[in-house]
């Protein structure tokens, strides 16, 4: 099919580019624009926080695909920021004022990092980590010895803080809450990562914010003097924030779209706006296991998302069901999660020969509704594979088998 319009896609990240990847995959010869406001191709963005800032890996591996794919393909990079959209001319425009008519649109925003509103939050030195120019920045200046602070006890937070330890550097970790990774494992787990980390030299703060940061006068180190809210002063020659984002949903709310912390889609990933789709963290979407609808800022969710986007793009009808799935590496250990643990109502845990942990949890009627798991990361990929293939199943299923690492859980499949 041959058309003037061409396919857009607002957001040249990971699921951006999947998405413009799968349409040729999918027969698409019209034009396809991937539309970004950051210079680079698409890239993945769970390298920023790991091997880019220990120097295991270089920017141009973290790319979605080799540069030439990208040409070969007749995909049109378009560097620009994406004012506004009308959906029912179908018609984009850019800040420069530029417009795209397309045929149909993935917006694929993602998300802002969030920051704190507080003093000195705009010094030089005290950053998020979104973009593959957020970890060139960071990663220049985690030098051994020097002092680091992080602010936010979540998995940026922790997979930053393990990554400046392995640099050498000195590395507290302010949490404003009573325990680490708020309520997205089991309070076991996030007391295990606490120990993991303690046991690598990370100073943690729990209960703890930040109140201002400011340069010193006299302060011949050039370090930030980072004030708590119990009047505690840390020094530090880089700060962290990793607070979260926010989703990216500004140009949809305000073309008319359904908004709601997040664009709202249905199962096939459509907008209340006709030929209109959205994915990856900026979609709210239906979950599999009940009538609520859940957001997910996922590697699993943005690879997967964007290939069925794309093909509804076209006029598929493919009903998005993915189980929702994410891990963290922190040093050697590795944490995932699987489905949604939050909807059980009971919790079984099993524990392996290895000393790792998988927490299932089930609802009301016995059905296997999450798993949470972390150790060693080589001990425990396997026994995680099995269990995601478990809450994926959906069945009830007996939890004494479950606690019983005496069974083995590929019998219970």
């Amino acid at each position: 099919m041959v058309t003037q319009r061409v396919m857009a896609i607002v957001g040249a990240g990971h699921v951006g580019g999947r998405a413009a990847q799968t349409l040729r995959e999918a027969g698409w010869r019209g034009g396809i624009a991937l539309i970004g406001a950051e210079p680079h191709l698409p890239y993945e963005r769970p390298p920023l926080s790991k091997g880019l800032l220990t120097g295991e890996r270089a920017a141009v591996q973290c790319g979605l695909r080799d540069p030439e794919a990208w040409r070969e393909d007749a995909i049109e990079h378009v560097v620009a920021t994406v004012q506004s959209f009308d959906p029912v001319a179908r018609v984009l425009y850019l800040a420069d004022g530029r417009t795209i008519e397309y045929e149909a649109l993935l917006l694929a925003t993602g998300g802002h990092a969030r920051r704190l509103s507080i003093p000195g939050a705009s010094e030089p030195g005290v950053q998020c980590l979104r973009t593959l120019d957020d970890a060139a920045a960071l990663g220049g200046r985690l030098t051994p010895g020097s002092n680091v602070v992080v602010v936010g006890g979540g998995f940026i937070g922790l997979e930053v803080a393990a990554s400046a330890r392995v640099r050498g550097c000195e590395v507290t970790v302010v949490e404003g809450g009573a325990r680490l990774l708020g309520r997205a494992v089991p309070a076991p787990i996030a007391a295990s990562a606490q120990d993991l980390h303690a046991r690598n030299g990370v100073t943690i703060r729990l209960k703890s914010a930040p109140r201002a940061f400011e340069r010193r006068d006299g302060d011949t180190r050039g370090t930030l003097a980072v004030t708590l809210d119990d009047g505690d002063v840390l020094h530090a020659d880089s700060v962290i924030v990793g607070i979260g984002i926010e989703p990216a949903d500004e140009i949809a709310r305000a073309a008319g779209l359904d908004v709601e912390r997040g664009i709202l889609v249905d199962e096939t990933l459509e907008t209340s706006a006709r030929g209109v789709f959205a994915a990856g963290d900026v979609a709210v979407f239906p979950s599999r296991f009940g009538a609520h609808r859940i957001r997910q800022e996922t590697w699993h969710n943005a690879e997967t998302q964007a290939r069925v986007a794309a093909r509804n793009m076209l006029g598929a009808r493919d009903a998005y069901g993915e189980l929702p799935w994410f891990w963290s590496d922190q040093y050697d250990h590795q944490l995932q999660v699987a489905g949604e643990p939050a909807l059980g109502s009971r919790s079984i845990v099993r524990t392996l020969d290895s000393g790792a942990q998988i927490h299932f949890d089930l609802d009301g009627e016995g059905r296997l509704v999450g798993a949470s798991g972390f150790g060693l990361a080589s001990a425990l990929a396997r026994e995680m594979r099995l269990a995601r293939m478990l809450v994926e199943r959906g069945a009830p299923i007996d939890g004494e088998q479950l606690a019983n690492p005496e069974v083995k859980l590929k019998s219970l499949l």
